[in-house]
């Protein structure tokens, strides 16, 4: 019984571990979970009018607050909470952060 307790938390561990690396984008850049840095790069981003999806497998770090999405008042300056302009297929094509 300890042995499968034992087996059981080891790979409870490893599994944890396994989800702790950070990726790369599709051009090699790294992706980081914290709010964007990179302005000029994200703005070349958004410049190309990604979907919602796109942008969250790229940015997963960054709240994307679509419309209806409720959000609280608190004031962010990591630039970690994206509030953008859609056009009418649903493909971000501008924005700000709040």
């Amino acid at each position: 019984m300890r042995n499968r307790l034992l087996a059981l938390s080891v790979l409870g561990v490893a599994v944890a571990l396994a989800g702790c690396h950070h990726g790369t984008r599709p051009d090699g850049t790294r992706i980081d979970k914290k709010g964007v840095t990179d302005m000029a790069g994200f703005e070349n981003f958004i410049a190309t009018h990604p979907t919602a999806d796109d942008f969250k497998k790229l940015y997963p770090g960054v709240q994307l607050m679509l419309p209806g999405t409720i959000s609280t008042m608190e004031i962010r300056f990591d630039n970690s909470r994206f509030f953008p302009n859609l056009d009418g297929s649903g493909h971000i094509i501008g924005g700000d952060f709040h």
